[in-house]
């Protein structure tokens, strides 16, 4: 890795950081602003035209917001010219287009099918964290509960027909964000889930990357053996939250707080479009196992027993949490 690259890496942890301890608007928003550009190098780290177009899409988009933003903590400093509701409701819009959550999602796959596997896994995981930590400080209104609603149901229809792997997974995370801003009020469930989620990511972009996986007929030409093909298709049973896999442990625990708030139209949709969430990951499973497909016999890849292992061990654990819970 380059030193330069080894900086950035700071500053973006470093600026999130500053974000989430920060309490005043003006100084999260400069927390934004080191992290947006700390970011876009990293992005431009293989200088080629997807980078440089995915790059000025991630400026334009981040810019924007933080426009958005600093305009409504500056008016929310003088509090005389806009009543505090119509702020917070602005201040969650300038967020939710910084998260990429529907119905200003639009950005986020585009973005994804122009960047590597390591860029999109940070972009999924890391690049969430600040926005959804300023977004809990601010009241929830009714704006917050719509893009939950649109994230689910966009999130599950968009990745239908899609044969880019990158896009695909853009479409999963605008679902899955659906589920952590339903969870955003509860601080130490949200954090549970972000962390199985990010965990889930790390292995599913680390799986994509070694074996070089960017469409859906790269799934089926790539000489996988049975060992591998079993543990993708964990990998994507837990993506989905099927249980007994651990990606059911966060949606069992939002399902369960938002039983308690009496949440239950909200929580009906989030459950039936997770089922059509599942069936497109499933998709990607099916050309492997069900089907002859030809091998392209100098195509090949070198085996990951580490990967294959830790896919195992990660996918069935919640068996043994829920035993050492019960304990």
């Amino acid at each position: 890795m380059k030193k330069s690259s080894s900086l950035f890496y700071l500053l973006l942890i470093l600026s999130t950081m500053i974000t989430i301890s920060s309490n005043s608007w003006l100084s999260m928003w400069v927390g934004l602003e080191l992290n947006m550009m700390s970011f876009i190098p990293l992005i431009l780290n293989k200088s080629n035209k997807s980078s440089s177009e995915a790059a000025m899409i991630y400026f334009l988009v981040q810019s924007v917001s933080s426009m958005l933003m600093l305009m409504m903590a500056l008016i929310s400093i003088c509090n005389y010219i806009m009543s505090i509701n119509l702020i917070n409701m602005l201040i969650n819009i300038s967020l939710l287009i910084k998260l990429g959550a529907a119905p200003f999602h639009m950005w986020m796959p585009e973005m994804m099918s122009k960047m590597e596997w390591n860029k999109c896994m940070i972009l999924m995981t890391w690049q969430k964290i600040a926005p959804l930590m300023m977004m809990m400080n601010n009241n929830n209104n009714m704006i917050i509960q719509l893009s939950i609603i649109w994230s689910v149901v966009i999130g599950s229809l968009g990745g239908i027909n899609q044969m880019s792997l990158r896009k695909m997974m853009g479409y999963s995370s605008i679902n899955h964000l659906g589920w952590l801003m339903a969870m955003n009020k509860y601080i130490n469930l949200w954090i549970i889930y972000m962390i199985i989620y990010s965990l889930m990511i790390l292995l599913i972009c680390w799986m994509f990357m070694n074996y070089k996986m960017y469409f859906m007929n790269q799934v089926s030409s790539i000489n996988l053996n049975m060992m591998e093909k079993i543990s993708f298709f964990i990998m994507m049973l837990s993506m989905g939250g099927l249980p007994p896999f651990i990606g059911f442990l966060p949606k069992w625990i939002t399902i369960q707080s938002m039983i308690n708030e009496k949440e239950f139209f909200i929580m009906f949709v989030m459950i039936m479009f997770s089922l059509i969430l599942l069936m497109y990951y499933l998709r990607v499973m099916t050309s492997m196992f069900l089907s002859f497909n030809s091998s392209i016999k100098w195509f090949s890849v070198q085996n990951n027993k580490l990967l294959t292992l830790t896919i195992f061990l990660v996918n069935l654990s919640l068996p043994v949490i829920l035993i050492m819970d019960i304990f």
